[in-house]
């Protein structure tokens, strides 16, 4: 199976740690174009999704998987286990090449190293013109470069992070705003921040910010 490169794909990758949840599964866009990395590929032929290239060492899919998603017409791509990317990055890798927004499910649980290395492998400047996002059971990791608009409701909580080094931020529509203000890493100062409109916006001048919706 041959994803689609035309403007405004939105693909959807199903990452290895826990399997998404029924209302994951309900949000997503109608035949969204499904990547999945490695053990993701259970996670989505589990969850009745149709994978248009499952990419990965295949070191922990299981076989019954693998069949199913063959027989469906699946890409398979297989690298070596002895490789310097994880199967997310390449993934995220695949997807950013196909899409203008990827929705990255399944990123979170199993191990905190695995977290901890997903959500930076997210604010890579590699895919800076993708819109990235990533659900993690409750929370949402939304992914910032250039501007960005918050799908949130007043009184939610929104925590800002810059990652990789200083971020100059603008912030609309939060509690405690941010004027083209810098935004060190390393420090809490962007925690527990609060929505006070509809849909607020971040915009971000230089560096990459993690916007987190617990």
């Amino acid at each position: 199976m041959t994803p689609p490169t035309e403007p405004g794909v939105t693909v959807v990758v199903v990452a290895g740690g826990d399997p998404p949840t029924p209302e994951e599964i309900a949000r997503l866009p109608a035949k969204p174009v499904v990547v999945a990395a490695d053990h993701g590929l259970d996670h989505a032929v589990a969850a009745g999704l149709t994978v248009a290239v499952a990419i990965g060492d295949m070191d922990s899919v299981s076989p019954e998987a693998l069949i199913t998603a063959e027989q469906s017409g699946t890409r398979i791509e297989r690298h070596p286990p002895d490789k310097d990317q994880t199967d997310l990055e390449l993934a995220l890798e695949l997807a950013a090449r196909l899409a203008d927004r990827v929705i990255v499910i399944g990123a979170g649980g199993g191990r905190l190293d695995h977290l901890i290395g997903n959500l930076n492998v997210l604010a890579s400047p590699q895919w800076s013109g993708v819109d990235i996002e990533a659900w993690l059971g409750n929370a949402q990791a939304v992914v910032v470069h250039g501007h960005r608009v918050l799908e949130v409701m007043p009184g939610d909580t929104v925590s800002l992070f810059a990652l990789g080094g200083p971020a100059r931020v603008t912030t609309t529509g939060l509690n405690w705003s941010l004027n083209d203000e810098v935004l060190e890493p390393l420090t809490s100062r962007g925690v527990s921040n609060q929505a006070t409109t509809p849909s607020p916006g971040i915009a971000v001048s230089e560096g990459v910010v993690l916007a987190v919706i617990p």
